[in-house]
């Protein structure tokens, strides 16, 4: 598919049955609501290029067998610029998907609001806002495609304001278009690859696998499911440990099995959700969704490094997607705990895991949690469902490091491996502590 690729292109990337929906006639004055000169003409030019008559397309279709809402922006018709007509479309979707609980695909590629339309342009962007918080709270996932160009309005609101964002390789994306951005400003920075370095949008698909992925992504957000996650295997040795400082090294081992080999053994199928849309990312936390046994379970996995501010946004952001649309989520806890170098405070430690404790704690999906590793302080706790975490022979948890607790203590290193013993933090003393379930 090319850059410029048409609404009708776009959607035949990713469907073979769409069937456009029928739409509102929308106004009739004379040149537009604001009486542009030459407003009517420009239209009749767009349509007579396009042979579309609005810069939207919707309809319904099958994507990789999973029944949707489409909406597919033609930017040959007047930079797919949003007017009243257009908002008249996209609303008259959403009011479908709702009414027959299907999930809303935007193919994304305009310039923004209407010039020739002012002020009634703009807040069409409310009226799409709207729209789509009504969809997500029915419960039905809402997918964006970012195509090029993806700007203005329909950027902050039908693209950044969707569930899951993929874009195709190399698209400008960004609030500003590129007529309005300072003169100097670097245009590296308005694409789809530094979106995804910053954490607004979730993957960059080729055209090749848009079809494949976003079947995927669909199939496994429509899958809802009242059952927990079931507990994984363990993956590493089957012996507890003799002491507290055994668990702790044993834990830290190199040769432990990490989150991905988890994930992997557990997942026939799985997708990534990246970024916590504040403009972070972070390598060590790994969320998305998964098929396990033919059921849909959402997941978000320490690797056994520092968690940082923009893994914590990240889970939670996963978790609450996951509650919206009733989806049971796995977490993997294994870090050291959280990130404490002075940029963490800056972007906010102590409120993203606050965040993060408050999206579990209010969670309705049940939650499941083995610990794999490393559980270091509250850094660890707030990925730890709440009356339903196990543990893996290999793994410790701890109201904060043994050698940590030496320190605050004013103990000698010397001290440090009965420290260990005294927190207790063997996963057989969790269990008789009742701080884990058991041990699998």
């Amino acid at each position: 598919m090319t850059e410029r690729a048409t609404a009708r292109e776009a959607l035949a990337l990713v469907t073979d049955d769409f069937r456009e929906l029928p739409h509102p006639a929308g106004e009739s004055a004379s040149d537009g609501p604001l009486g542009w000169s030459g407003y009517d003409a420009s239209r009749a030019r767009a349509a007579a290029r396009t042979g579309e008559d609005e810069s939207v397309v919707c309809g319904r279709a099958s994507v990789g067998g999973t029944p949707a809402v489409l909406i597919a922006f033609e930017f040959g018709f007047l930079g797919g610029s949003l007017g009243e007509r257009t908002g008249d479309r996209i609303e008259t979707a959403h009011r479908y998907a709702r009414a027959n609980r299907l999930p809303v695909v935007s193919l994304v590629a305009t310039g923004g609001s209407r010039m020739q339309e002012g002020m009634l342009a703009l807040t069409q962007l409310q009226r799409v806002a709207r729209q789509s918080a009504l969809t997500r709270a029915a419960g039905l996932p809402q997918i964006a495609v970012l195509r090029d160009p993806t700007t203005g309005g329909g950027w902050a609101t039908l693209g950044a304001g969707a569930d899951v964002v993929l874009a195709l390789p190399g698209v400008q994306v960004g609030f500003a278009g590129s007529r309005v951005r300072p003169a100097d400003a670097d245009p590296e920075a308005y694409t789809a690859e530094a979106q995804l370095a910053a954490g607004t949008i979730d993957v960059v698909v080729p055209a090749g696998d848009l079809r494949e992925q976003l079947g995927l992504w669909l199939a496994l957000l429509t899958a809802p499911s009242a059952e927990p996650a079931p507990v994984p295997a363990a993956l590493g040795t089957a012996d507890l440990p003799a002491t507290g400082w055994d668990a702790v090294l044993g834990a830290r081992a190199p040769e432990r099995p990490r989150a991905g080999a988890y994930l992997d053994a557990y997942f026939t199928r799985r997708t990534t959700l990246s970024g916590d849309r504040c403009g972070g990312t972070d390598e060590g936390m790994l969320c998305g969704f998964g098929s396990h046994d033919g059921r849909t379970v959402a997941y978000a996995a320490q690797t056994g490094t520092p968690t940082r501010p923009a893994g914590y946004r990240t889970a939670a952001r996963l978790v609450r997607l996951a509650d919206a649309l009733s989806i049971p989520v796995l977490t993997l806890v294994d870090t050291p705990g959280a990130a404490n170098d002075a940029e963490a405070e800056r972007q906010g430690a102590g409120a993203a895991i606050a965040d993060l404790f408050a999206a579990v704690a209010t969670a309705r999906t049940p939650l499941t949690t083995l610990v794999i590793g490393e559980g270091g302080s509250g850094g660890a706790l707030a990925l730890a469902a709440p009356g339903n975490t196990w543990a893996t022979p290999d793994s410790y948890f701890s109201v904060i490091a043994p050698e940590l607790a030496a320190a605050i203590l004013k103990r000698p290193p010397g001290q440090i491996r009965a420290t260990a013993d005294q927190l207790r933090v063997r996963p057989q003393d969790l269990v008789e502590l009742g701080a884990v379930q058991g041990v699998v």
